[in-house]
C-alpha cells in the first residue's frame, strides 16, 4: 500500500496535464483493483493461443485485494480523452524461462511485485450509441512497467471499455488492455507481453454549475439563478410555462397570449394594461365599463347609468326651463323661450304694444326730463315686461311738439329719452339691453295745430331692436 501511495502522488501530477470524459466534466479520477493476466498470454508462443483462456482467472490471472489502480483524465474534444493509470499487483503466475516455439506450464516466479504506469487516448461510442448509462470505448496507448528487482521495459498498449454511468458523474468501469512488449522472450529480464484488466470507479468532475440547478453553466442561460432545463436553466418563478426573461409579469401566473400576465376579469385585456382589472369591461376604455354607453368609463362617469357628454362628465345637460334649448345653450335658462330666439322668449307683438301703450302715458314736467309722480307706476310696469324678455334689446325713443325751438326740442327728446333709459337700468335692466334715442319734433303723430294733437305728439315709444 505504502507504493501506491507513492504511485497515486505521481498520478495526480501527471494528471494535471491529462485530459477526461465529457465537455462539461472535463476530469475524471477512477480507482479500484486490477488483475494482469501474466500466465496463458506470456505462455503462449502463438498470438490465438493467447486468448484461449481469457476468462480463466482463477489459474491464470495476478489479482491484488486491494484498491490496486488509479486513473486520472482529461476530456480533449470529439468524444477523446487522455489518461495516466498507475497499477500496482503481485504476479504469482507467471513465466519468465522459456523455450522458443514452446507452451509451459505457469509458475509462481516467487510473487514479485508489479509495478506500470501507463499512458492512453482513449475514445468513446457514447455519443454514437446515443446513450447516457452505456458508455463503451477503445484506446491506444503505451506504458513502462516494473517487475520483480530486474525485469522492466515498455509496452504497447491497446485495448476495450465499458462503463455504465450510475449518475452523471458516477461510473462503473472494466477495461481490458493488452501490453506488448518487444522484448525478446528468451531474456530473463524482459518484461513479457501480458494482459491487464481494471474494474473500478470513475468519477467525472470539474463542470461548473453556480446556481445548482443541475445545469452546467456552459450551458446555462441564466447562470446565476437557479432555472429549468426546458428553458436552458433560466427561471419560471411563477410557473406558468413562461420563462422569467419572456414573462411581462415573472411573478404571477398568466396565459401565453398575454405574455405571461393575467387578466382577472376576463375582458380579453391583461391585468397590468387593465385599468379596472376586477370588473370586464371594454378595449379603448382601458378595460372599464361603460354601462350607459356613452363613450366614458363608469368610474369616470357622474352619471354611469344615463348618457350623457363628456363634457358634462357623463350627465345628460338640463334644461331648466323646459323650452328644449339645453341650458349650456339657453341664453335664458330659467325662462321658456324658443329654440330660433336661444332658448329666450320672443317679444310678441301684442307685449310692444303694451309696452308703448304704457309709454304713450308717461308724464314729464313742462319743459324738463323729470318725471311727474304719476308717472312712476307706468315706469315700474314696463320694468316689468323687460324682464320677461332677459335677451331682448329695446330702444327708448323720445318725440316732443312743435311748440319751441327745433334744436331745444331735440336736446328735449334726447334727454326724456335717456330719463326714461336710467330709470330702467336703475331698476335692473341690463344697460347693453336698452338704447335711447330723440327725435324731437320731426316725427308727429297728429297735428301740432291742436291742444289735443300736440299732447299726442308729445310721447315716449319703445321699439324692439332686431
Amino acid at each position: 500500500m505504502k507504493h501506491l501511495n507513492k504511485l497515486f502522488a505521481l498520478l495526480m501530477l501527471l494528471g494535471l496535464s491529462s485530459q477526461a470524459q465529457d465537455s462539461n466534466n472535463k476530469w475524471a479520477i477512477g480507482f479500484g483493483a486490477n488483475a494482469v493476466d501474466g500466465g496463458r498470454v506470456s505462455a503462449a508462443y502463438k498470438f490465438e493461443n493467447q486468448f484461449s483462456q481469457f476468462f480463466n482467472a482463477q489459474e491464470y490471472w495476478n489479482i491484488l485485494p486491494s484498491v490496486s489502480y488509479v486513473n486520472v483524465s482529461r476530456y480533449v474534444g470529439s468524444d477523446f480523452s487522455f489518461g495516466v493509470t498507475g497499477s500496482v499487483n503481485k504476479i504469482s503466475r507467471f513465466v519468465l524461462d522459456r523455450v522458443p516455439n514452446q507452451d509451459y506450464v505457469v509458475v509462481n516466479p516467487g510473487d514479485l511485485n508489479y509495478y506500470a504506469v501507463d499512458g492512453t487516448v482513449k475514445y468513446s461510442f457514447q455519443n454514437l450509441i446515443k446513450s447516457r448509462v452505456i458508455d463503451p470505448s477503445a484506446h491506444v496507448g503505451g506504458g513502462y512497467t516494473w517487475l520483480g528487482d530486474d525485469a522492466r521495459g515498455g509496452t504497447v498498449n491497446a485495448g476495450l471499455g465499458l462503463t455504465f454511468w450510475l449518475t452523471k458523474q458516477v461510473g462503473l468501469s472494466w477495461t481490458s488492455s493488452y501490453k506488448y512488449s518487444f522484448d525478446s522472450r528468451e531474456d530473463a529480464n524482459a518484461i513479457p507481453t501480458h494482459m491487464q484488466h481494471f474494474l473500478g470507479l470513475t468519477f467525472k468532475f470539474g463542470a461548473k454549475d453556480t446556481d445548482g440547478d443541475g445545469i452546467y453553466d456552459k450551458d446555462d442561460a441564466c447562470p446565476e439563478v437557479a432555472g429549468l432545463k426546458q428553458f436552458n436553466g433560466c427561471p419560471d418563478t411563477d410557473a406558468d410555462g413562461i420563462e422569467d426573461s419572456k414573462d411581462a409579469c415573472p411573478d404571477v401566473a398568466g396565459p401565453v397570449e398575454f405574455n405571461g400576465c393575467p387578466d382577472t376579469d376576463g375582458d380579453g385585456i391583461a391585468d397590468k394594461d387593465d385599468a379596472c382589472p376586477e370588473v370586464a369591461g371594454i378595449k379603448s376604455l382601458n378595460g372599464c365599463p361603460d354601462a350607459d354607453g356613452d363613450g366614458i368609463a363608469d368610474k369616470d362617469d357622474k352619471c354611469p347609468s344615463v348618457k350623457g357628454p363628456k363634457e358634462n362628465g357623463g350627465c345628460p345637460w338640463p334644461d331648466r326651463d323646459g323650452d328644449k334649448v339645453l341650458d349650456k345653450d339657453d341664453k335664458c335658462p330659467d325662462v321658456a323661450g324658443t329654440v330660433a330666439n336661444q332658448g329666450c322668449p320672443e317679444v310678441s307683438d301684442e307685449a310692444i304694444k303694451k309696452l308703448n301703450d304704457y309709454a304713450k302715458t308717461i308724464l314729464f314736467d313742462s319743459g324738463k326730463s323729470s318725471f311727474q309722480k304719476q308717472t312712476y307706476p307706468v315706469l315700474e310696469a314696463i320694468t316689468a315686461i323687460l324682464k320677461e324678455y332677459p335677451n331682448s334689446k329695446f330702444s327708448i325713443e323720445g318725440h316732443t311738439d312743435s311748440d319751441g325751438s327745433d334744436a331745444s326740442n331735440q336736446t328735449l327728446s334726447e334727454n326724456r329719452a335717456a330719463a326714461v333709459k336710467d330709470y330702467l337700468i336703475e331698476k335692473g335692466i341690463a344697460s347693453s339691453r336698452l338704447s335711447s334715442v330723440g327725435f324731437g319734433e320731426k316725427n308727429p303723430i297728429d297735428s301740432n295745430k291742436t291742444k289735443a294733437g300736440k299732447a299726442n305728439n308729445r310721447r315716449t315709444e319703445v321699439k324692439l331692436v332686431k
